[in-house]
């Protein structure tokens, strides 16, 4: 059911929004290129420019960066992504369980808001789809600073299902952020 004050909502709000996407990958971070003001996605990187994709056609693409998962390397591309204007900085990788998955411990602590209800829906869908295996995501989104931080595994299903959730509430999301 569909509320009708949301639905107002969402007419009042920023039809195109700022982007910066950021891909946590050790193995594929030597190669993020920018070529005459566009940004190309490294071939390597399928998660990165299914995101790119999924939002070229109606937002602002402001930054995409590939680095290593590291936690310094993180926060600072953040903060640049941040002085870009990037309203919603959307990341791929780093959300697991293992050594190296640096993401939520990183950003979780910068989160002013959390939207647990980001998660919530993302682990809801995932189990849908794997199982019991959903108990290992660690999608998260939060507000830091006016900007809205969201953190994606990084398999390809799991952007591909994360744009579907996020996609539509983008200007929603901004529109609330910043009043």
């Amino acid at each position: 059911m569909k509320s009708k004050t949301m639905e107002e909502h969402k007419k009042h709000s920023p039809l195109k929004v700022k982007v910066g996407i950021i891909t946590l990958s050790d193995s594929k971070s030597n190669s993020s290129k920018v070529k005459d003001s566009n940004f190309v996605s490294n071939p390597e990187d399928l998660s990165g420019k299914i995101i790119m994709e999924s939002l070229e056609d109606q937002h602002e693409i402001v930054s995409y960066q590939v680095i290593q998962d590291d936690a310094h390397q993180l926060l600072k591309t953040l903060d640049e992504m941040r002085t870009l204007d990037a309203e919603i900085i959307i990341s791929t990788g780093g959300t697991g369980i293992g050594k190296r998955d640096i993401t939520i411990e990183t950003i979780i602590p910068l989160f002013e808001k959390e939207l647990t209800g980001f998660g919530e829906i993302f682990r809801s869908e995932t189990y849908k789809e794997l199982g019991s295996g959903a108990i290992m995501t660690r999608a998260a989104a939060g507000v830091w600073k006016e900007t809205l931080l969201v953190a994606l595994p990084g398999s390809p299903n799991a952007v591909q299902l994360g744009m579907k959730i996020l996609k539509p509430e983008m200007g929603h999301l901004v529109k609330h952020m910043k009043h």
